[in-house]
């Protein structure tokens, strides 16, 4: 099959379908354990196709996705070569990744199913008084020690943080998603057939200047905007692909245990007592709670490994509204 786009006769009208936004986690591709080479991506990205490819053609699809370890790989491209060349801000470096990452998922499914799939570079507009530009709290980059990342920070103008019990590193901005600049073609290539890859890295963040858009550096998050863009698009459903099975209460202690279907009421008690932290589950539960308050019907959350078995319902967690709709 090739990966040009069809001719319009092709292609129906409207399709009439469940519209569904998959978002896959930073390691998706680069598993923590990997190498991360190219081949190693491809291998991921293909496997992901193929479970990708058994879905109802009627199902619109957009898939989202995160780009921590390829990001930090741009960085360090660039700090390396500092004395050469002048550094990449990061919303480039996230750009960069879009079109990395874009066309590895593209291509995959483009050469496993019948699904005709295309990348859309995405802006994210965020607000420049948005207090996550007071106090930076998101790390990316290489690992430094206190005394280097110091220095780098003098020298690149960086803010730099310890990282608990991993060394030093870069920290920039995590502002709230407020737009999809994009959001429009997006939903033009759903209605015409493509499944989209938008999103990526939670999407290049900017700010409005007068009467154009201007890049920022800062990283937004991935899930948030990846619920934004799910609640702007009017989905069905959201799904997470991320590096565990299913939710689990207790993570970690012996009376772990996994989570199926759970209420939206239920996901908030269980965030409220301290089941979901924010440096692991806890932003993937607040966007799952963020787009069913605003109208979505269901989030599911898997790995990709399994992502087949919980679209049938045998595996994974579900977070559904409440019989009265979600609080």
């Amino acid at each position: 099959m090739n990966n040009t786009k069809p001719e319009k006769s092709e292609l129906p009208d409207t399709i009439l379908a469940h519209r569904v936004v998959l978002t896959l986690g930073g390691n998706a591709l680069i598993r923590p354990e990997e190498v991360g080479s190219v081949k190693e991506q491809w291998v991921r990205a293909t496997a992901l196709a193929k479970t990708i490819a058994k879905m109802p053609p009627t199902v619109q699809l957009v898939i989202t996705h995160g780009n921590g370890p390829q990001v930090g790989r741009v960085l360090l491209r660039s700090d390396l070569c500092a004395s050469e060349i002048p550094p990449i801000p990061v919303d480039l470096a996230v750009a960069n990744t879009q079109g990395e990452i874009g066309l590895m998922l593209q291509q995959a499914i483009d050469s496993v199913g019948e699904r005709l799939a295309i990348a859309v570079l995405t802006q994210v507009i965020v607000n420049k008084d948005d207090p996550g530009f007071i106090n930076p709290t998101k790390f990316i980059g290489s690992y430094y020690t206190e005394d280097e990342a110091k220095r780098r920070g003098k020298a690149l103008l960086w803010n730099v943080k310890e990282d608990p019990g991993r060394g030093w590193r870069r920290v920039v901005p995590s502002p709230e998603p407020l737009e999809i600049v994009e959001q429009l073609a997006i939903e033009t290539l759903l209605v015409r057939g493509f499944t989209v890859i938008a999103c990526g890295g939670g999407g290049v963040p900017v700010i409005r200047k007068g009467d154009r858009l201007k890049g920022v550096e800062a990283v937004v998050d991935k899930d948030r905007s990846s619920a934004l863009l799910a609640h702007k698009i009017n989905a069905n459903s959201l799904i997470c692909l991320t590096g565990v099975d299913e939710v689990m209460l207790d993570f970690g202690k012996p009376t772990m245990r996994p989570l199926k279907t759970i209420s939206v009421s239920e996901a908030k008690q269980f965030l409220k007592d301290g089941q979901f932290p924010e440096g692991s589950m806890g932003p993937k539960i607040r966007s799952a709670l963020q787009f069913l308050s605003d109208g979505g019907e269901e989030v599911l959350i898997t790995s990709p490994e399994l992502l087949e078995l919980a679209l049938k319902g045998e595996r994974g967690t579900r977070i559904v509204r409440d019989k009265k709709g979600a609080n």
